[in-house]
């Protein structure tokens, strides 16, 4: 707003307000040394330090520190902000009318009421400062101001009469100041009747009062973006003749804005962030004064109607994050005004040469961002693409293109963002791309290129901050291993890769913040040079290499990945405080938590993900998790842990993913563990965790998915409380001692009655037992499995009907338990059932007929059970091989070689369940059979036990025969039990 002057250096600086500034300087907490010039007598030459060219006052004093640009690193960033306490040696500052300490860090303290004092000020910015509390009332003394700006994120106001003391406020800002108290505010800012700009943003401001009378008849620019005026008509609007701009962004407003038609000077109108659906574009046809439009993220659907092209004075438009569909309309090609244009995330089909292969379009004279980027664009780039000069920023990654890049992309001199990530393209990378002077981001990544890549590609890409290259193991770099590229990175990405030593030219890289390189075949040890590096990486993901060698310390890395490697030795001192995701699993780590849970625990007291299974770690598990209270993920299985589950892992109240499987922990699960209510997967399998399956879960019924808790040795019944798992997917409690009943409650299991719809979940990975095999199921497909396994257990009773109501069940394994009964008459309910196991219990009767309907049923085991009967024919059934039913001695039929009695003759197929023994078929038959029995069975006996009472020498040649039979047998018995003595020894 007002010009900065530098001092003359013939002027003096009056030493009264020098001592002034010195006394402020020694308040301030200065890391980044910005007051090092603070120095000598003439102030008027020190930074920031504006005067007045004739009298030598000091008139400015501009401190302001800019925001945060998304490059520096956070820790850069925090450091160059000031601190401390602010000196009321200000008021010295007799004619000061210039004060802005804007985006510094005076964490926790309040806005100096002695500001004011400063009744010259005409500009004050204390925004985004780290100031908190209350805004004072004296800041009503400063009736001079003309600019005021004090957004923040902790402030507030209790009313604002004050600021009607301000009339000759032209700017004023108080963005994200909680205003939810001042009811009176629209009154107040009717008020200021010089007001030309008016920032409200995130002020949690939802109703307006109305009054008789509005005069912003100044107003300019006018932002409430961000508050909650969801069915405000704004009719009050209608006098803003003079209005140019109006940002009303996420309010999520869902009535038309029909105000906006008498705004005669509106230029620049932002409504993204509501939900004017369909409607909204018709609204705006006829407002031909627009130059800019932003409609993004409004529900809009249907095609862009060619009415848009009326508003021929846009050079901005931005319908992104909405449900458009159709081509893009070739008219968007006669905005010769456009500069910015962003279609990103619709579902746009058709070919890109729509708008870029026009060779006639005007678009292409001034166009400079066009993002069409996540949508169903196909079809491959125009050559004509090298027409726009002008364009700055291209993004089309997320689309369906294919082909080559044409030669002519060489030809877009001003391209400083290129992304084409993540589509179709083929062939190899034009040498053409390497004259884009002012390329600064560019994103290949996966695509289908293929061939090798040479330094010469790069040679003038000498401003290239972020490379985004990762393939599909098609590309090679190409380079000496001297080279030095001409580029510093602040992010890289060259995953899949063929790489093979570790990239030398990095030790180049002095800005590198990200860095990903997994599974780019890097063999061998990372160079010691790489770890002085460390410091400034942020972003750190080298998995799935064959990198061996140990890791030294990690100082800023917020991200670091290094899993699926060689990696041994201790686990890394972690020293940065900021890390949240931490994976070094699938190495060779040994040793001890502790060091990194315990002693370690202030710097990873932020971390959310945690990952160390699959290594060689053992002792206890630590009982040091009270600091850990952002922790979602934490993954330790497949290591050699001993010990109990500690009771502080129950402070972990935001975990959800838990895995401690395949260790070899033991005792009682702690009852703490109920304080952790998000719990979504728990793996506790193969273990040997004891005691009874409390309700230590019962915190969690509204959110748990899977429960893996397999081989351990729990014993006692299953909770009815499990019955309260309403989104449980996967149950697997087999191999344990569990005894009881199965509970008929398991049919409320409401996610397993529906068909799970195919949303994925983050439920991390588990390894499953189905089909009489393991597989191991990773979130994306783990959020699409069912499945109930209580095998190896010694349950009771019958199977309950109640169960065959989960038609969204996948795999049911009740095997080696001690059910009885028959197989419920509703199985077939279970019409999504992939893998039905009920092997080796004591379940009798026939196998019903209707089983055959389960036409996905792929993996069947009935065997050793009293089931008898026909094996139902002409099915599926059929096609499973006879050990599905070996072990039932009075089945008959195919897959089995014994036929059924009355076979090629009067037999008719086998009952089913749902007949429950009727006469039909065959079925008549074989009562007569077992009719004839009786008469059978006299003749038979007789006929035997006949001449053994009345001849002596049959007698004795009967009685051998039996010894021998006796001894034989005798010898089967002791084998079958040995036999089944072992396999109870391997399963505990």
């Amino acid at each position: 707003m007002f010009a900065f002057a530098r001092g003359n250096p013939n002027v003096l600086c009056k030493e009264v307000e020098r001592n002034a500034l010195l006394t402020f300087k020694q308040g301030i907490i200065d890391h980044s040394n910005r007051l090092s010039s603070w120095i000598g007598e003439e102030c008027c030459m020190w930074r920031g330090i504006g005067c007045d060219n004739i009298t030598g006052h000091v008139i400015q004093l501009n401190l302001r520190d800019d925001p945060y640009d998304g490059f520096t690193t956070n820790e850069a960033y925090e450091q160059s902000r000031l601190r401390g306490v602010i000196s009321d040696s200000l008021l010295e500052l007799r004619h000061f009318h210039y004060l802005d300490l804007s985006g510094n860090n005076f964490t926790d303290a309040h806005i100096p009421r002695f500001f004011g004092g400063l009744q010259n000020l005409r500009y004050l910015n204390l925004s985004y400062a780290g100031f908190v509390g209350t805004i004072p009332h004296q800041l009503a003394n400063l009736s001079n101001l003309h600019t005021l700006g004090i957004g923040g994120f902790s402030l507030q106001v209790d009313n604002l009469e004050w600021l009607s003391h301000l009339s000759l406020l032209e700017f004023l800002d108080l963005s994200y100041v909680n205003l939810s108290k001042a009811s009176n505010w629209f009154q107040v800012m009717n008020m200021l009747h010089s007001l030309v700009e008016l920032h409200l943003s995130r002020c949690e401001l939802d109703k307006y009062d109305h009054i008789p009378y509005v005069n912003f008849s100044s107003l300019s620019v006018l932002d409430l973006s961000s508050n909650n005026f969801v069915y405000s008509t704004f009719d009050w609007m209608n006098t803003l003749t003079s209005l140019v701009t109006l940002n009303l962004r996420y309010n999520l407003i869902q009535i038309p804005l029909t105000v906006v038609h008498n705004m005669s000077c509106l230029r620049n109108l932002y409504l993204s962030g509501n939900n004017f659906s369909s409607i909204a574009l018709n609204l705006f046809y006829n407002i031909t004064t627009l130059e800019r439009l932003d409609l993004a993220s409004n529900n809009i659907r249907g095609v862009l109607s060619r009415a848009l092209g009326s508003i021929s004075r846009l050079t901005h438009l931005d319908l992104s994050d909405n449900h458009l569909e159709g081509k893009i309309p070739r008219f968007l090609g006669n905005f010769c005004n456009m500069q910015h244009l962003n279609l990103h995330w619709n579902n746009l089909a058709g070919g890109v040469h729509e708008v870029l292969g026009n060779s006639s379009a005007c678009i292409s004279k001034n166009l400079e961002f066009l993002n069409l980027a996540s949508n169903r664009l196909s079809g491959t780039l125009p050559d004509e693409l090298g027409k726009y000069q002008k364009l700055s920023v291209l993004s089309l990654y997320n689309n369906m293109l294919s082909g080559l890049i044409p030669l002519s992309i060489g030809n877009l001199s001003s391209l400083r963002t290129l992304y084409v990530g993540s589509n179709q393209l083929n062939g190899t990378i034009p040498v053409s791309l390497g004259r884009l002077s002012n390329l600064e981001k560019l994103d290949i990544s996966y695509n289908l290129f293929e061939g090798s890549i040479s330094d010469v590609l790069f040679s003038n890409l000498t401003k290239l901050k972020m490379l985004a290259a990762s393939s599909t193991n098609l590309l090679t770099l190409r380079v000496s291993s001297n080279w030095i590229p001409p580029f510093q990175l602040q992010s890289l990405s060259m995953n899949s890769w063929r790489l093979g030593r570790f990239p030398a030219w990095l030790q180049s890289q002095k800005h590198l913040q990200g860095l990903s390189l997994s599974n780019a075949s890097i063999s061998g040890g990372i160079p010691y040079w790489f770890w002085s590096l460390s410091p400034q990486i942020v972003w750190l993901d080298l998995s799935q290499n064959q990198i061996h060698g140990s890791i030294p310390n990690f100082s800023s890395a917020v991200y670091i990945n290094l899993g699926s490697n060689n990696f041994s030795g201790p686990l890394p001192h972690i020293s940065s405080s900021r890390i949240w995701y931490l994976d070094l699993s699938n190495n060779s780590f040994n040793g001890s938590l502790s060091p990194i849970i315990c002693e370690q625990k202030d710097k990873m007291r932020y971390v959310e993900a945690l990952d160390l299974s699959n290594n060689l770690l053992s002792g206890e598990l630590p009982d040091c998790w009270t600091n850990y209270s952002d922790l979602h993920m934490l993954s330790l299985g497949s290591n050699k842990l001993t010990g109990n589950i500690p009771s502080s892992l129950g402070s972990l109240s935001a975990l959800q993913l838990l895995f401690l499987n395949r260790n070899n922990l033991s005792g009682d699960l702690p009852m703490s563990l109920q304080n952790c209510k998000g719990l979504v997967t728990v793996d506790l399998s193969e273990n040997h965790l004891s005691g009874g399956l409390s309700i230590w879960l019962r915190n969690s019924s509204a959110s748990l998915r899977a429960l893996v808790l397999r081989s351990n040795r729990f014993h006692g019944s299953i909770p009815l409380e499990f019955c309260h798992f309403n989104l449980l997917q996967i149950m697997d409690l087999s191999h344990n001692k569990l005894s009881g009943y199965i509970p008929q409650c398991f049919g409320n299991l409401s996610t397993m009655v529906r068909q799970v719809s195919g949303e994925t979940f983050s439920m991390g990975e588990i390894l499953l037992i189905m089909k009489g095999a393991e597989y191991k199921y990773y979130s994306q497909s783990l959020s699409l499995v069912t499945s109930m396994d209580l095998s190896s257990n010694n349950l009771i009773g019958e199977i309950p009907e109640e169960l065959t109501s989960l038609y969204g069940i996948r795999f049911l394994n009740l095997s080696n338990n001690h059910l009885h009964g028959k197989i419920p008459k509703k199985i077939s309910n279970m019409t999504l059932l992939e893998s039905l196991d009920v092997s080796t219990n004591q379940l009798t009767g026939v196998i019903p007929q209707s089983m055959a309907s389960l036409t996905f049923l792929s993996y069947l085991n009935l065997s050793y059970n009293y089931f008898f009967g026909r094996i139902p024919s002409g099915t599926q059934l059929q096609s499973f091989s006879a050990l599905s039913f070996i072990g039932n001695h009075d089945l008959c039929g195919p897959p089995l070689t014994p036929s059924c009695v009355g076979d090629d003759s009067s037999l008719g197929p086998t009952p089913n369940a749902d007949d429950e023994g009727g006469e039909s078929g065959g079925w008549v038959e074989m009562k007569w059979f077992y009719m004839g029995m009786p008469f059978g069975f006299v003749v038979g006996f007789w006929g035997v036990f006949g001449p053994l009472a009345f001849s002596k020498a049959w007698r004795s040649a009967f009685f051998k025969f039996l010894d021998g039979i006796k001894y034989k047998l005798f010898g089967l018995v002791v084998f079958e039990r040995v036999q089944k003595w072992q396999g109870n020894a391997r399963l505990e």
